[in-house]
């Protein structure tokens, strides 16, 4: 059954697959708002009766009112259900009625999750899912009965709720250092809502730090006026101690006092003395840029960007100066953990692992003195890292030259970089998540012993992925928090895309597909501003597609989706040539359906390796296809105990076994 979902910040309104459901005559939709407000819990046909009819007595003729309205809502909102089968959603539960949706499933409901979440959060995170929260509002709650006895109670809660989120959302941005933008929006908060003695004290605050002190003591002016002749009532001691705060010029208000302003205040001093110090175009420019390239790819979004965009700059200019070792070491040096395995800029991969093959060519040879053995493994790291996915020889090569020589070396970081090349290239064959479990292992112990962080939360992600594709999500679990902890410890906002949709996964594999799909949809809001492209593509439609294959029906083995599943017309991204067999079959088209099959590539080295050979299996079992069978099984057989996609850690399309009998019973006949 598809998710409806159903909103009651403004007026009240159900969706469903499909878009915007009817909800016919006002009765109708008094109904269905009652139960909304009764969250899950069985409304009585008396108690429904009294709060929809004012009359005393009611209507002869209300309870069967009631029934009628309630026909028509399960007709609207499930409209696929067969003749005489039981509700699921609007159900009938002894005395009355009941509205069993998920805990997605209303706007109201979705919006008090992500307050309660942004409570717990740092400050620029809060300050996200905040605004997703009050971006769902519509208009006041529940806008079509605002004067129904049996709303009042709730609606007044979720006004409240919102007024705070609001003044929460400020004190965030005041904390990122965002006081200007803040003003605006308190501004308007308090032409509604004058009463609202922590937003006055947030404006006054805000005006003050952008330098505006004379409005600051202004608004403070104008609070006490508005509280004295409104209320009654003098302002509070948070309002008359900011004042005084400020009459004194309290440098503990200004906002340059708390650690993040105190960070950027010495960074700005320590780049105009580097500056000052270190002459245009030298030499050790180019290494200190690339160590900043670096950090700024950790923080992700923008940064990650802006990291892709200069690093290609910074390799230029080092080969102008026509030394290999300098090369090397601008090459190595941004050594940033890498996950996921197709690349954000395959051009631009290209031409670094170009660069980095010409200066380990223009290297001396080694001299069994080790002299730039160093140089020469990350060059090797490198290129395994870039090579992500590629079915060329060399990836490997690189990895395995690389891996050898950071442990000659004994040197903790040079090793950690060296196993990321590693884990890269350990996608050449399905069934090899028990190896990369491995590798995930040894990056947390070197992480943890000498404080390569960002390596230890890659360990993490790698056995998160790992123990997803063997279905122990007991153990993936503990890695997903683990990497959480660590990234709001040491600001590693990307760790959290990839733990949101390990949360989706986790959804999908224990059969909560509604769950999973908004989760898979709340995941994808992220991705645009994670700057990675190379995740992006694609991942939602292929994400959603995978509910069918853990659906209940698929233990009767692959089936091809239905048509709107494999609609052509959304993102696939490099999935595309996978979808397309199915796409035809849907479509009826088998000749077409079979000509695309006929076409695949073996797919990618990658994390969904299994999962595109699975929907190749899928279309061939609907063709009968024996060659593309028989190819398939031999991809798969190797991972037969794992599921299928799950070593992503983001989607899955079920045991591998599966297919794997649904081949061998049609080669069989």
């Amino acid at each position: 059954m598809a998710q409806v979902l159903f909103g009651v910040l403004g007026p009240v309104t159900a969706e469903g697959r499909d878009g915007p459901i009817a909800l016919k005559g006002p009765r109708h939709r008094a109904v269905l708002a009652r139960l909304i407000v009764a969250r899950r819990r069985v409304v009585p046909v008396g108690r429904l009766v009294a709060d929809l009819w004012t009359e005393d007595p009611p209507p002869s003729g209300a309870v069967g009112a009631v029934q009628t309205f309630v026909a028509a809502l399960r007709r609207a909102l499930e409209p696929d259900r067969p003749p005489r089968t039981p509700a699921r959603l609007l159900v009938t539960d002894g005395p009355g009625y009941a509205l069993r949706a998920g805990p997605d499933a209303v706007d109201a409901w979705r919006f008090e999750t992500a307050v309660g979440e942004a409570a717990k959060l740092p400050p620029a995170q809060a300050l996200r899912r905040l605004d997703e929260a009050l971006e769902l509002w519509r208009g006041p709650a529940y806008a079509d009965f605002a004067q129904e006895e049996w709303v009042r109670g709730e609606r007044a809660r979720l006004a409240e709720l919102r007024l705070r989120s609001v003044e929460r959302r400020a004190e965030a941005q005041l904390a990122v250092g965002l006081a200007a933008d803040a003003v605006p929006d308190l501004d308007a908060h308090l032409a509604d809502h004058p009463w609202r003695e922590d937003a006055w004290r947030l404006l006054a605050l805000a005006l003050y730090r952008t330098g505006r002190q004379g409005d600051a003591l202004a608004v403070l002016r104008r609070a006490r006026s508005t509280l004295v002749e409104q209320l009654g009532l003098d302002p509070g001691p948070g309002l008359r101690r900011l004042e005084a705060d400020m009459l004194a010029q309290d440098p503990a208000i200004d906002g340059t006092a708390g650690p993040t302003e105190a960070a950027a205040q010495l960074w700005t001093r320590a780049a105009a003395a580097y500056d000052r110090t270190v002459a245009a175009g030298a030499r050790a420019r180019l290494e200190t840029t690339v160590g900043l390239l670096r950090d700024l790819a950790v923080t992700g979004g923008g940064g990650l960007t802006a990291a892709r965009e200069h690093r290609l700059a910074a390799i230029t200019a080092a080969e102008e100066f026509g030394d290999p070792e300098l090369t090397g070491r601008v090459i190595g040096a941004f050594d940033v953990p890498a996950i996921w395995t197709r690349g954000d800029d395959p051009e631009l991969a290209r031409r670094i692992v170009a660069a980095a093959e010409r200066t380990l060519a223009a290297l001396p040879p080694p001299d069994g003195r080790g002299t730039y053995d160093a140089v020469r493994c990350r060059l090797l790291a490198t290129v395994a890292v870039e090579m992500r996915g590629s079915h060329s020889s060399r990836g490997p090569q690189a990895a395995g030259r690389a891996e050898t020589i950071a442990r000659r070396l004994d040197d903790p970081a040079l090793l950690a970089f060296a196993l990321n090349g590693t884990f890269m290239q350990s996608f050449t064959r399905a069934g090899l998540a028990p190896r990369r479990s491995e590798i995930g292992a040894e990056l947390v112990e070197l992480g943890a012993r000498h404080g390569l962080v960002t390596f230890e939360v890659l360990g993490r992600l790698i056995r998160l992925q790992a123990y997803g594709a063997l279905g122990d999500f007991a153990a993936a679990d503990t890695h997903a928090a683990a990497a959480d902890r660590l990234a709001a410890r040491h600001e590693l906002p990307l760790v959290g895309v990839f733990t949101q949709w390990y949360g989706a996964l986790r959804l999908s594999a224990s059969g909560d597909l509604a769950g999973a799909r908004s989760a898979y949809e709340r995941a994808a809001t992220g991705l645009p501003d994670a700057g990675m492209p190379g995740l992006t593509h694609g991942i939602l439609p292929l994400a959603l597609l995978s509910l069918h294959f853990t659906s209940p029906h698929s233990s009767d083995g692959p089936r091809v989706p239905p048509r709107e599943a494999v609609d052509l017309r959304a993102d696939w991204g490099p999935y595309r040539p996978w979808i397309t067999p199915l796409a035809s079959l849907a479509a009826g088209d088998h000749s077409a359906a079979l000509r695309a099959l006929h076409a695949l590539p073996e797919p990618p080295h990658d994390l969904l390796y299994e999962a595109c050979c699975c929907l190749e299996a899928t279309a061939a079992l609907a063709l009968a296809d024996r060659a593309a069978l028989t190819r398939v099984r031999e991809r798969l057989l190797p991972a037969s105990a794992e599921l299928a996609g799950a070593g992503s850690g983001l989607l899955t399309l079920g045991p591998v076994a599966g297919y794997l009998t649904a081949i061998d019973a049609t080669l069989r006949g």
